[in-house]
């Protein structure tokens, strides 16, 4: 019996570790600070909580420029642009596409992600695991509609629309962190070896050696 109160025992205890990515918080707010004079909360110090103010739960957010080669802006609202949101659990983005603007293939290794289309009609996605037999699962959305992106899985907006397109994406994490496919393997740093990625995309050295020339936009 007592081995069966041990496992347990272990067993709650593993799956709370498991869950716990962004830690709930233990008081009403821990409006993050960069002095390093505060207590210390998962990456961020905590305002003296006699010294927040309102001014600590507000940023205002204008449109973001999309004259860049993939016509997209992201503007972040994570705990370092709102110190508010430190211990929440939560932050969003506002996103700007240009006509045929692109959020190209990404991941939030920290969060699952949820759209709101405000202006414009995208073509959403989202590819599941090696496991699922990476199948992809796609939606046109327009003005009002929403779509989820699953935890960590690499997804994608494309605005298939003549006109700008708007969306706000909702993150269940306050720093959900982003891996954009591309940079991530063509402007690492240092370099993945050629090898590497000629092994593993299946094509010649001078194929590789092109798209690590290539200047790859990067966003939060």
């Amino acid at each position: 019996m007592k081995v069966v109160y041990f496992l347990a025992a272990i067993l709650a205890l593993t799956s709370s570790v498991v869950s716990a990515y962004d830690p709930s918080p233990l008081q009403d707010f821990c409006v993050a600070v960069k002095e390093n004079d505060g207590v210390f909360v998962n990456g961020k110090f905590c305002k003296d909580p006699k010294m927040v103010k309102a001014e600590d739960f507000f940023l205002h957010v204008e449109p973001g420029k999309t004259d860049n080669p993939l016509g997209l802006a992201v503007t972040p609202v994570f705990v370092d642009q709102l110190p508010g949101l430190n211990t929440l659990g939560i932050s969003l983005a506002r996103i700007d596409f240009a006509p045929k603007g692109l959020n190209p293939p990404h991941t939030h290794p920290r969060a699952t992600e949820i759209l709101i289309v405000l202006e414009g009609t995208l073509y959403v996605g989202f590819v599941s695991s090696n496991q699922d037999g990476n199948r992809l699962f796609t939606k046109v959305l327009n003005k009002g509609d929403v779509f989820v992106f699953p935890f960590g899985l690499i997804h994608f907006q494309l605005n298939v629309g003549y006109e700008n397109a708007v969306a706000i994406a909702g993150l269940s994490s306050q720093n959900p962190g982003t891996i954009t496919i591309a940079n991530a393997l063509f402007k690492a740093t240092p370099p993945i070896s050629e090898d590497v990625l000629t092994k593993a995309f299946q094509v010649d050295k001078k194929t590789i050696e092109y798209l690590l020339k290539q200047t790859w936009y990067n966003h939060n």
